[in-house]
């Protein structure tokens, strides 16, 4: 499991209207146990998209990265921890507006 520590989002920009409702882009700085197999030296983020449509809202797709490298690291979340993701961005999604 990992603790955030940080974040940012945004309003992804859309003026074509491609894109039915909104998409939001968060990024996460996270911290995570050195037993963990995510853990890096170097530091993680997960940069999220997510989506807001008329009644349903969630993660449309997420990566992990190193901080200090900005390598995409080839992991998923596990389903608790996205729960905990999905959470959060619901929790902050309105700051972006």
């Amino acid at each position: 499991m990992f603790t955030i520590t940080g974040y940012s989002v945004e309003l992804v920009k859309d003026p074509f209207g491609i894109l039915s409702g909104k998409r939001y882009e968060f990024l996460l700085d996270i911290e995570v146990e050195e037993d963990d197999e995510l853990y890096s030296e170097q530091g993680l983020y997960v940069r999220v998209i997510y989506g807001v449509e008329e009644n349903q809202a969630g993660i449309v797709k997420h990566e992990i990265f190193e901080r200090t490298t900005e390598q995409l690291l080839d992991f998923e979340l596990e389903d608790d921890e996205l729960e905990v993701v999905k959470a959060f961005c619901q929790e902050h999604v309105g700051e972006a507006e």
